[in-house]
């Protein structure tokens, strides 16, 4: 490959590369947990308390004796559970209420998005605190809470794209053609609406994961002994001075994932844009 085209793929692709890169070995340290965690992420140890990092606890250990790398590896599982599961639900619903809304029009139309602006009125954070703070804080209660505040942008970008596409020929034609409403939504409007819908659905992973670890600082995520990136730095806020590598560890973490998904997501949204290409 020659110099120019080296050039030019990593301008290309160099961003989507990197996001990837760092996507693929937090994902994999969190998929291979068992194999990789040399210790039982909640087993105590009395004799091995605040450790530094060392060659029996590469991370440190924490002011219960448990070991930071075992921690670190199970919570990554717990935040990109979180990620995908709350996002999955936001998706389903913005993409239905987007197809809806976009294909009918009218009064329809009108209330879906009346309905949109309310929800936005709201900040998202607090509405969830809100909701979280008369619920039991819970893993399932997160996800769906999180799922089911942050769909309005998914029905906004589906709703415009379809606006543009109901009255495409292939749509035209399907409709002549005697096909039903659901095929056409599903089967003609659906596929050429994705690609904006894929790229807020990486970038929401990214933003899932930073609510999931700001309610677990503050108490009302992820509850002990279950090992989450945000309780494991509630944890560490304490003994900062003493035993800095308890918040360092689990900070990275969120940093380089929250970093992986962005940067994935906007190199998806200048690959599957044409007009965005450089």
């Amino acid at each position: 490959m020659s110099a120019s085209r080296a050039r030019f793929f990593w301008s290309r692709y160099g961003m989507f590369l990197a996001g990837l890169l760092l996507v693929g070995v937090m994902s994999l340290g969190a998929l291979f947990a068992p194999l990789l965690a040399a210790h039982d992420p909640t087993r105590l140890d009395v004799d091995a308390i605040l450790q530094p990092p060392s060659l029996t606890h590469p991370m440190g250990t924490d002011a219960l004796g448990r070991d930071v790398l075992a921690r670190m590896l199970y919570g990554g599982r717990v935040s990109l559970w979180v990620g995908f599961v709350a996002v999955g639900l936001s998706v389903a619903i913005g993409l239905a209420l987007g197809l809806i809304s976009g294909y009918f029009g009218g009064l329809v139309d009108e209330a879906i998005m009346r309905g949109v602006d309310v929800m936005l009125c709201f900040p998202s954070f607090f509405l969830i605190l809100a909701v979280i703070a008369f619920l039991e804080p819970s893993l399932v209660n997160i996800m769906v809470v999180i799922g089911l505040t942050s769909w309005m942008g998914v029905a906004r970008l589906v709703r415009a794209e379809t606006l543009t596409l109901r009255n495409r020929e292939f749509v035209l034609a399907a409709r002549m053609a005697g096909s039903g409403t659901a095929r056409i939504l599903f089967h003609h409007i659906l596929p050429n609406a994705l690609a904006p819908v894929l790229v807020s659905a990486t970038l929401g992973v990214a933003g899932a994961i930073l609510v999931e670890s700001s309610l677990s600082f503050l108490g009302l995520g992820v509850q002990p002994p279950t090992p989450s990136w945000g309780n494991m730095l509630m944890e560490g806020k304490d003994v900062l001075e003493i035993a800095p590598w308890l918040s360092i560890f689990p900070g990275l973490a969120i940093l380089f994932t929250v970093l992986g998904y962005n940067l994935l997501g906007e190199s998806l949204r200048d690959i599957l844009d044409p007009r965005l290409r450089r």
